[in-house]
């Protein structure tokens, strides 16, 4: 077949101005055919344009700027030239005065078809997104919001509509092959790939930036190690508790300072929720059902925060479990609500290892060992005491561990009044309230206020129930 010239033009371009005559003398020899994506009737010297405003044959043509000429045999390409380039476009075409009396160069414009919202639409016009999710179709009648709270999708809370745009920008945000699947979602184990996490998070209310974060911490709840069927069915009130580090954090901006563990960031709170939507949507993990909780907490919408690393002096969490510091992480930990521990006079770290150990003590019942693994989230006022001290993390955690040592003659049942407890066989031991390796730091907090707290874990924290996974993000 002879070959053929095709150029895609828009009036909005400069260059395609300024080229307007050469494409007009090559139209009229009947070597070229001309396409605009903005005005049917530019160029207006050539007889014959084809109106591609709609840009289904620029977006065919994978056409990224304008003035673009395509070489073609039938409909095959053969080579490619963009912008103006005289002496190009004369060797190109293989006309020899080609556009003597224009300047020798000037670059191309951007194409329309590949502005990011035209190129969603079209890439949804062209079945190109890789998207293979159900589509649900609702009546014209029908809210979008009640349709989703009736079809039992919602948290309790609105939802973002899961529109096919909005799901195809919240993949942008990984490079990951949307059809990868990071496994089956407990308790009904739904298989769980990177389109149904994204659409669980643009339902969340998140940006494609924190779709990383949300991949690594479903990965990280999906570990076995993590024991999510259990976590949901027993009758103990505990959820998935998320730590980000490295980062990250600063770059999608989330809070590890004033009001850390609660509202007002939209980071730290629908990466969380995104994370319960997916046990809830994909799993199947509901209220009632499966989820077993006799009194359920807070973080059943939402449990993220950021660690503070700028502010620490000690290293952040993730290193506990063998990562660099500039890695970032996610770690998975099975908590309960928070724990306040309130003291504003030490100024020693005994004196305040001391009130995190009774602190520590306390946790699901004082008769209770181990009562499973805790978080400490230590605030920036209570930090600065060990700090100044000159202790580090692990001098802080094993002295934590030598003040929740406890004679079992207090822990024997009935003693204090209290029926729960040991029996009296084992009155001569000495129990840890946590588990070895169970007692996880972090810092956190605003800077003013001598307030720290503990989230405590899950009775069946440890092998046999849960332990805390860590997944770098990617």
């Amino acid at each position: 077949m002879p070959e053929q010239l095709i150029a895609f033009v828009k009036r909005d371009c400069p260059t395609c101005e300024l080229v307007a005559p050469v494409l007009a003398q090559l139209a009229g020899s009947g070597e070229l055919t001309v396409y605009t994506q903005d005005d049917p009737a530019f160029p207006a010297d050539i007889a014959t344009v084809i109106d591609d405003t709609r840009l289904d044959e620029s977006h065919r043509r994978g056409i990224e700027i304008v003035p673009t000429v395509l070489r073609v045999s039938g409909d095959a390409e053969q080579a490619r030239i963009v912008g103006w380039d005289k002496s190009e476009w004369q060797s190109f075409t293989g006309v020899a005065d080609l556009g003597t009396d224009l300047i020798d160069w000037k670059a191309g414009c951007g194409a329309i078809n590949v502005e990011p919202a035209v190129l969603e639409q079209l890439k949804i016009r062209f079945g190109e997104t890789g998207i293979e999710s159900r589509r649900v179709e609702l009546g014209t009648a029908e809210d979008e919001i009640e349709a989703m709270y009736e079809r039992d999708w919602s948290d309790g809370l609105p939802l973002v509509p899961p529109t096919e745009v909005r799901v195809l920008r919240m993949l942008q945000g990984t490079a990951r092959d949307p059809q990868e699947s990071l496994g089956k979602c407990p308790p009904n184990m739904g298989e769980l790939t990177v389109e149904k996490v994204a659409v669980n998070a643009v339902l969340a209310g998140c940006k494609p930036e924190y779709l990383p974060v949300v991949l690594a911490a479903a990965e990280a709840v999906l570990d076995d190690a993590f024991g999510m069927h259990g976590v949901l069915a027993t009758t103990m009130y505990v959820s998935p508790v998320l730590v980000v580090n490295g980062p990250i954090r600063n770059r999608i901006g989330m809070n590890s300072g004033v009001n850390a563990l609660g509202q007002g960031n939209r980071a730290n709170a629908t990466i969380g929720r995104a994370v319960q939507l997916i046990i809830r949507n994909v799993g199947g993990g509901k209220p009632g059902e499966v989820d077993r909780a006799n009194l359920g907490n807070p973080g059943k919408y939402t449990y993220c925060f950021a660690e503070d690393e700028e502010g620490s002096c000690w290293s952040p969490l993730s290193a506990d479990f063998g990562f660099d510091g500039g890695e970032s992480t996610v770690t998975a930990f099975t908590g309960y609500g928070l724990q306040g521990i309130v003291d504003q006079k030490a100024r020693d770290p005994e004196s305040l290892c001391q009130t995190f150990a009774a602190a520590l003590r306390s946790m699901s019942n004082p008769k209770i060992v181990p009562a499973g693994d805790a978080m400490l989230v230590v605030c920036p006022e209570h930090e600065r005491v060990f700090r100044d001290a000159g202790w580090s993390k692990q001098q802080l955690s094993e002295r934590l561990y030598e003040l929740i040592q406890i004679p079992g003659a207090e822990l024997v049942a009935g003693v204090g009044g209290i029926a729960e407890g040991i029996p009296e066989s084992m009155a001569d031991g000495t129990y840890s309230k946590i588990r070895p390796g169970g007692l996880l730091i972090v810092r956190a907090g605003g800077g003013a206020g001598m307030f720290s707290g503990i989230i405590g874990g899950w009775l069946a924290s440890g092998p046999v129930g849960s332990v805390p996974v860590t997944r770098q993000i990617k």
